[in-house]
């Protein structure tokens, strides 16, 4: 491990998001000064050239098509070099148009590129301008170790349950607005929300989340023990998210049993439903005026879609996938996928 602190002096502010909310206090990267960009630029250039001196890789492999990933290649002379693509750094891009022209530059000087889905690959491509050729789709994988249903003695209940950031880009306003109207049709349901925020956005979902008490159940930010054993307890997985590359937590929760419903996200659609869509509700997403921003005169017609969608997978029994139908997302098939480019390159 060679980790880069913030916080403290040169790098005095805390440590920015790939996402503009993160469930810890960090600092948003369209908010800061052009000094803290120097130093941020700088602190990672003086520390990857130490690390990369001591560690002589054979081939390097980065997370986010961003600044950091932008600045690799200065340092890493001949060493080929793999960025894995999120969908964060494409999100962030258009968040920090000032920021997108350097980014786009030293990207696009990597060797490969590994994306979740086709969508990300065409993204990539014409974002980059890079060749098809470069680019793979790796996916996303869980843990068959944690994620299982062993130990799932119930069927759920009326449990919901909801993972991930307070964050209106997760869609999680028009979650609980649903969660009212849900409760006229199954009084006893309850959404256990399991993650967490910070800043005054987090701030409002919480105490929102805590005035609807008793339905709603907040375990903040768990274990993946500790999630395994929440899901195996659940009926339904419920992913209202407006923008997300692909969502790992729904491969999770059905191998822990639970029946999903999710926006149709292009992740979810090409990556996802092919395999889990028998035990998947899909919502239709509202109109979005930005990236994860809906039409604000769309977002009652979306939140019917999300009650609906809730009370039809409370209405069927427990998932229960035959034997290799989640083979593709285990971290074994990720790793497979991942190791013939290093292998391509080496």
């Amino acid at each position: 491990m060679h980790p880069l602190a913030f916080g403290e002096a040169p790098l005095n502010f805390p440590v920015p998001g790939m996402s503009d909310v993160m469930p810890y206090r960090s600092t948003v990267f369209s908010q800061m000064t052009d000094s803290q960009l120097a130093a941020y630029r700088d602190g990672w250039r003086r520390h990857l050239g130490r690390v990369l001196d001591q560690v002589q890789p054979d081939v390097i492999h980065a997370h986010h098509l961003w600044i950091l990933g932008s600045l690799i290649k200065d340092l890493a002379g001949d060493t080929p070099l793999v960025l894995h693509c999120h969908a964060t750094g494409l999100r962030q891009a258009i968040l920090c148009p000032h920021l997108a022209r350097e980014v786009r530059r030293g990207c696009a000087r990597a060797d490969r590129f590994v994306v979740l889905h086709a969508g990300h690959a065409a993204e990539v491509a014409d974002a980059l301008g890079v060749a098809p050729a470069r680019i793979h789709v790796v996916g996303a994988g869980y843990r068959q170790d944690l994620f299982h249903p062993q130990g799932r003695d119930n069927d759920g209940g009326a449990n919901l349950v909801y993972i991930g950031k307070y964050s209106h880009a997760k869609g999680l306003p028009w979650l609980l607005d649903g969660l009212e109207s849900l409760v006229k049709l199954h009084p006893s349901v309850t959404l256990h929300v399991a993650g967490g925020g910070a800043g005054p956005e987090a701030d409002a979902l919480r105490r929102r989340m805590e005035d609807l008490g008793p339905h709603v159940v907040l375990h903040g930010q768990l274990s993946q023990s500790r999630l395994a054993d929440l899901l195996r307890r659940c009926r339904v997985c419920v992913l209202p998210s407006l923008y997300e590359g692909v969502p790992l937590v729904l491969a999770e929760a059905l191998a822990c049993g639970c029946r999903l419903v999710s926006t149709r996200l292009p992740g979810v659609v090409s990556q996802l439903a092919p395999r889990l869509g028998p035990w998947m509700e899909l919502v239709d997403l509202p109109p979005m005026r930005t990236v994860d921003t809906p039409e604000p005169n769309h977002t009652p017609a979306f939140t019917r879609r999300l009650t609906e969608g809730l009370d039809t997978a409370l209405g069927k029994p427990p998932a229960r996938p035959p034997k290799g139908a989640l083979a593709p997302f285990t971290w074994k098939a990720v790793y497979d996928r991942v190791e013939a480019v290093w292998s391509d390159l080496m």
